[in-house]
């Protein structure tokens, strides 16, 4: 119970995601269903291909169709990355780094290099097939962590968006 109140107590003391105009604008951007309509589709793009590339690890079968996925993946990663900064920039006055989605934007960095760096190697035939799987596999961890990241803050800042409602039920 005391660790339900340090968390609560938490969420009202913690500085809001968005101010009431930030959250207008968020609300009001085409950007934001575009972000809406992108996440889960990259999400999709991603299980189908994590399921290609292992497949291809465990069996040697579907090099043709794992290495295409990844391209895909990597091709629907920079699409959500530069709606998401123009997001950012209508939202937060910024392309990328604003103060909310620091650390997010910092780890999405990692994630788009790891990609970069699959194509890079594609491109140049390094590391060989199997090495580029698992670069791969390092791209998809990295995506999962940052994907949790963006889940997580979204819950927060649908959190904090609900307190003053549940205050004003508190108070009927």
């Amino acid at each position: 119970m005391r660790a339900m109140r340090a968390v609560r107590s938490k969420q009202t003391s913690s500085k809001p995601l968005y101010t009431p105009e930030q959250r207008a604008i968020r609300d009001s951007s085409p950007w934001t269903l575009v972000q809406g309509l992108l996440a889960p589709l990259q999400f999709l793009v991603f299980l189908v291909s994590l399921g290609l590339v292992l497949r291809f690890l465990l069996t040697g079968e579907g090099q043709a169709a794992a290495t295409v996925s990844v391209v895909v993946k990597t091709l629907v990663l920079y699409t959500i990355m530069i709606t998401g900064a123009i997001w950012e920039k209508v939202v937060f006055g910024r392309y990328l780094f604003a103060e909310a989605f620091f650390w997010e934007d910092v780890f999405s960095m990692l994630v788009l290099a790891l990609h970069t760096a699959y194509l890079v190697a594609l491109a140049a035939d390094g590391l060989g097939v199997e090495g580029r799987m698992v670069l791969a596999l390092a791209a998809y961890a990295t995506y999962v962590i940052n994907a949790t990241q963006f889940i997580l803050k979204l819950r927060a800042a649908r959190l904090q968006s609900a307190l003053p409602l549940r205050t004003a039920e508190a108070a009927l």
